[in-house]
């Protein structure tokens, strides 16, 4: 006999449907599984046999071979256990074959039975309900996460025996359900740490204010202790809350990783601190079957470098493709995956390798070791970064000022008004934010009267400026003025850019 139920591979971030066959037939009693597949895949037949004699379920002895459509997709990972044990026995008829039509199945099976989570449910869930499926039988432990999906029926399993039953209409699953809304607004609360922890440092909170309002890129740089770290930590509170479909967006990549919260939906903006020892497959994403790595993670939020020069200079140059292009292209010999890239990227360094330069009462750095050092990030990618600003140690009245600085609530809203100018202005384009303004819509967008212009020309030659750098100095300009509210850019904006670009 012949049956087929609907299961789930995920490709990059996608999910595609598959189709598990069974076909049983009588011959020489075997177990051949085909399609594509992966070593942990072609385990499945060992780990559903002990499963279904385990759960009390003995089949008679057939050959039984076991397809996975389509076959040009590559099939990984351990979530195909449980559809291959439910395809099996509506193959040998003790499971009625309609019973499982429009009836999504994806899970690992133990050895005893039991059904254990796997990474990327949620994505799988969403496109089982595009397909048309009225529900889906997943793990306990995802049900949670597949119950995100509204419009499709979530039932979680324990075991094998309690799917069985379920299927038979002996013991009904209840299905799982949640307040998406209650659960997203609770989640999205703005996180704990806050700017009025912050002492001093007035221009660094400035740039972080225009880097969250424009979506800037920011580097940060100064001796240790000066607060860096605290600064670029606390970006997150002062950009605005996700809605609903980033939300989903950015869940279903951690659904993927195997990092969601409990929750089932990432309610916060990511951050991501990734160590200096990263390798390039780790910040991009990669393996056999590629996964995202930290610049997707950091997708709709932030990722952090810490001690940038202290990153292999390799693994540092992978980030020029996606901070460009908002996205990062993996090939395989499998195919081409596409990872969404869009993040704000903020990074520190010392200005020197013991951390003190200028500071020769502290720094014993030659000026060779210095600009060694610094020059160990590339000229590409510094151009990419829009804010360059220098953290200076902080001072003992600074530190017993009892006030604190500006709170990050107060930030939020001026960053929230600049970013309802921008989402105006941009109406109807692809793009949402200045800092992704690109360079053929900067003259549109970035007009400046005569003196600005005799400004601009006058920094371009002085500086030797490149392209890029100056379109990034009239973006951040663009940015300044919407947080003053201005429709046009006036020359104290273009000043105050300039002053965010490095010395040459």
């Amino acid at each position: 006999m012949f049956a087929s139920v609907i299961s789930g591979a995920v490709c990059g971030i996608e999910s595609r449907l598959i189709s598990v066959e069974v076909d049983i037939s009588n011959g020489l009693p075997g177990f051949s599984m085909v399609g594509y597949l992966s070593s942990e895949v072609k385990e499945a037949q060992d780990r559903v046999r002990a499963a279904l004699h385990n759960s009390g379920i003995h089949l008679d002895p057939k050959k039984i071979t076991v397809n996975l459509s389509p076959a040009d997709i590559r099939k990984a990972g351990s979530g195909f256990d449980l559809p291959v044990a439910v395809a099996m026995l509506a193959a040998y008829g003790r499971i009625p074959a309609k019973t499982v039509e429009g009836i999504f199945f994806a899970g690992e099976l133990s050895l005893n039975g039991e059904l254990r989570g796997i990474h990327g449910i949620l994505g799988m869930v969403g496109e089982a309900k595009r397909a048309g499926c009225h529900s889906c039988v997943i793990p306990a432990a995802n049900a949670r996460e597949g119950a995100v999906i509204q419009g499709i029926r979530v039932y979680g399993a324990k075991d094998l025996d309690g799917t069985v039953k379920h299927l038979l209409g002996e013991e009904i699953l209840e299905p799982y359900t949640i307040n998406i809304e209650e659960t997203f607004q609770n989640g999205g609360k703005c996180p704990k740490e806050d700017f009025s922890d912050i002492k001093g440092q007035e221009i660094v909170r400035r740039a972080a204010e225009i880097a969250a309002a424009g979506r800037h890129n920011l580097l940060i740089s100064g001796p240790p202790g000066t607060g860096k770290s605290m600064i670029a930590r606390r970006i997150p509170s002062i950009l605005p809350p996700m809605t609903f479909d980033e939300s989903l967006e950015v869940s279903m990549i951690h659904s993927v990783a195997g990092i969601l919260p409990e929750e089932g939906i990432l309610c916060e903006r990511p951050f991501r601190m990734p160590h200096h020892t990263v390798s390039a497959a780790g910040l991009a994403g990669g393996g056999t079957v590629p996964r995202p790595g930290e610049i997707s993670l950091a997708h709709r939020g932030v990722l952090y470098l810490d001690e940038l020069p202290e990153f292999q200079k390799e693994t540092l140059e992978i980030l020029r493709q996606p901070l460009e292009d908002k996205n990062i292209v993996i090939t395989r010999n499998t195919g081409s995956f596409v990872f969404p890239a869009d993040f704000i990227l903020v990074a520190s360094r010392n200005p020197c390798k013991c951390g003190y330069y200028p500071d020769r009462t502290r720094c014993r750095c030659s000026e060779h070791e210095v600009r060694r050092y610094l020059h160990r990030i590339s000229r590409p990618l510094l151009d990419r970064i829009d804010l360059h600003v220098s953290a200076e140690p902080v001072t003992y009245e600074e530190l017993q000022n009892d006030a604190g600085g500006e709170s990050s609530a107060a930030i939020r809203a001026r960053v929230l008004k600049a970013h309802k100018m921008q989402t105006e202005r941009y109406a109807g384009y692809k793009i949402r934010f200045n800092g992704e303004l690109p360079a053929e819509a900067v003259s549109k967008y970035c007009q400046t009267d005569e003196e600005g212009r005799e400004l601009m020309q006058s920094i371009f030659t002085k500086k030797r400026l490149t392209a890029r750098t100056y379109h990034r100095i009239l973006k951040v300009a663009r940015t300044i003025a919407d947080l003053e509210g201005e429709e046009k850019i006036q020359t104290k904006h273009l000043s105050e850019a300039v002053c965010y670009r490095p010395e040459e």
